[in-house]
């Protein structure tokens, strides 16, 4: 895609990335990490999820695969899922975190203000200027995370 001359890529979610839904079980059996049953059950849905989705909204979607399961099981899960480095945590100023599985390929983040839609992207362009700035300041670069808050153009309200 072009846009004034500049070169980016929206990108699938890391779920649509040939990770099938036992992809973050591997990984958890990788890490040595004990499989219950309900820990397999928020694996699969967080393997499943095209979005970011908060606990609360994990929990709702794990009870309709496993009624028995828990909020505060949720909660410990992904506490573990995050310590382990199998998914990434993200605050996009909604007083609440949200969850991702951690991605093979780095992306940066636009969050649609309106909607909370978050929208996956790629750029060579961001990724040579943050590096120059960086080195620029006398530092080399060892990872970053870029988020973009914004407003569709056509909102009326903006």
């Amino acid at each position: 895609m072009s846009e004034a001359g500049s070169e980016f890529e929206v990108v699938a979610t890391p779920e649509k990335q040939h990770h099938d839904q036992s992809h973050i079980e591997a990984l958890c059996a990788a890490k040595g990490m004990r499989m219950t049953e309900q820990r397999r059950t928020i694996a699969r849905v967080l393997a499943a999820a095209d979005d970011h989705p908060d606990v609360e909204e994990l929990y709702r979607r794990c009870a309709k695969v496993d009624d028995r399961i828990s909020i505060s099981t949720v909660y410990r899960t992904v506490k573990l899922f995050e310590d382990a480095g199998i998914i990434e945590r993200h605050d996009f100023r909604e007083g609440r975190a949200r969850y991702e599985q951690s991605p093979e390929a780095h992306h940066d983040h636009l969050i649609n203000l309106r909607n909370g839609e978050v929208i996956e992207f790629q750029s060579e362009e961001i990724e040579r200027l943050q590096a120059e700035v960086a080195r620029k300041l006398g530092y080399k670069l060892v990872d970053h995370r870029l988020e973009l808050y914004a407003v569709p153009l056509k909102d009326d309200k903006a």
